[in-house]
């Protein structure tokens, strides 16, 4: 009997749960060995990358063909269709579809690919505006983190000019747009409301700030030609600004909110189920390359700039993706600060599936107006256990544990894990987050949706 079946005849569930496995258990063949999947350019597709580079995915009998993707909507589209077999996705995409924002679809994630890895920029107009107004340090330099309350006078200046003062995001289920608006809405600024009841899909119901769509590797194009006065999105395209020298990234997302959630690996839940053996040998192969790019404290960093600089991949400058792969990270030109958790692969649990980052998406989902009503505790817990299947990751873990690949150690306390981050108040604006109560967490905002309310 294989992992998966032994598995599905034999396990206990608690919340999606796997019940121990034995060592000797192994992973049953590929139902389908010839694979393509999808990635956006970002440096946080890099556990592909890594896994076709180290032959983490030909080890598990996995011949997989990468291909970058125009943008996002087209990445799940084709996932949806069956053009691609997985792709490199927008931690909110799997929620989204599964609840129809935007795209009806019943996409699951058993493998989050990292931590951190955004930052938010502004166009140097913007910043000279800003700065006059900021904390410095004994050196001059502006302490961070940086309150969007320091944006006020500019969107000031824009207000008696006659104009909006527009800012870009990748989606509108994205980690990039939910860290703008609450970084905006921490510093007493409104970010706009979607209301797709009324028909209104813009995000910009009441907004102070307009945010808008713009794929990733656009963004400083887009700023430098004026379109938009600022962004958030993840690397390269932060230091891009820098390099150029025609933005200033202000505020990381792990200053917003540390060791958040960012992209995870997902797949057609039909697919899931058709293939349960080549889906679980693919979470493998990810969590060894994983591991590969945090190992020895990021010993193996600067490989994996040059295999990402390579125009298959990321296709920027080697330069450029090493300034936040590498430990530091760059806001004005010349002020450099140590970063080594910019980005982060596999250390603190990145690569686990939890219910309450799901939770967490869709908390804020309820707060802008995607969730336009009120919903129980327990339904956005069972909205989590649709998507997010950590019972894969642990079937996967196992294997590679009982194979000699990665060692027990690597995943401290696995089998006591229930899927929930603990409890944590290190957000920017001092609210307490506790996944498995998100009503008590939405209800401490004072801009957003909050309780009973609705558009």
């Amino acid at each position: 009997m294989n992992l998966w079946q032994s598995t599905a005849a034999a396990c206990t569930l608690a919340f999606g749960l796997a019940a121990p496995l034995a060592a000797q258990d192994e992973t049953g063949p590929a139902e389908k060995d010839e694979l393509t999947l999808g990635f956006i350019k970002l440096t946080d597709m890099a556990p592909l990358a890594i896994a076709y580079e180290k032959g983490f995915f030909e080890d598990e009998g996995l011949y997989v063909t990468l291909e970058a993707q125009a943008n996002w909507k087209v990445l799940l589209d084709r996932v949806i269709s069956g053009e691609l077999d997985g792709a490199h996705m927008l931690a909110g995409q799997p929620i989204g579809a599964s609840l129809g924002i935007g795209t009806q679809a019943d996409i699951i994630t058993a493998f989050s690919m990292d931590l951190n890895g955004n930052a938010i920029t502004v166009a140097n107009e913007v910043w000279a505006a800003m700065k006059p107004h900021l904390e410095l340090d004994d050196a001059g330099k502006p302490v961070h983190p940086i309150s969007a309350s320091a944006l006020k006078p500019a969107l000031e200046q824009y207000r008696q000019g006659g104009k909006s003062l527009n800012m870009g995001m990748v989606f509108p289920v994205s980690s990039h747009n939910y860290e703008l608006r609450y970084w905006l809405a921490a510093g007493g600024i409104h970010p706009g409301y979607y209301a797709p009841h009324k028909g209104d899909n813009s995000g910009q119901l009441q907004a102070e700030v307009l945010l808008s769509v713009t794929p990733p590797p656009q963004m400083p194009a887009t700023l430098e030609a004026g379109t938009i006065a600022g962004y958030s999105v993840g690397e390269p395209w932060n230091q891009q600004a820098v390099l150029k020298k025609i933005g200033v990234p202000v505020i990381t997302n792990h200053d917003i909110w540390p060791y958040n959630p960012e992209k995870v690996f997902g797949v057609n839940k039909a697919w899931a189920e058709q293939h349960p053996n080549t889906h679980l040998r693919l979470v493998k192969a990810l969590l060894r390359a994983a591991h590969w790019l945090d190992e020895g404290d990021n010993a193996n960093r600067e490989e994996a700039v040059e295999i990402l600089s390579q125009p298959y991949y990321v296709g920027a400058d080697k330069q450029v993706i090493a300034a936040s792969m590498t430990g530091s990270f760059e806001y004005e030109p010349g002020d450099v600060r140590p970063a080594p958790d910019f980005n982060v692969f596999f250390r603190h649990d990145a690569t686990y599936p939890y219910y309450s980052d799901a939770v967490w998406f869709m908390t804020q989902m309820r707060r802008w107006g995607q969730i336009a009503e009120a919903q129980s505790d327990d339904w956005y817990l069972e909205q989590a256990r649709r998507v997010y299947r950590p019972d894969i990751y642990t079937q996967a873990a196992r294997a590679l544990i009982a194979e000699g690949k990665l060692g027990a150690d690597d995943f401290p306390g696995l089998d006591q894990r229930d899927g929930f981050r603990p409890v944590t108040g290190d957000f920017i604006d001092g609210a307490t987050f506790d996944g498995r109560k998100p009503n008590d967490y939405i209800d401490q905002f004072t801009i957003g949706l909050t309780g009973d309310t609705r558009l």
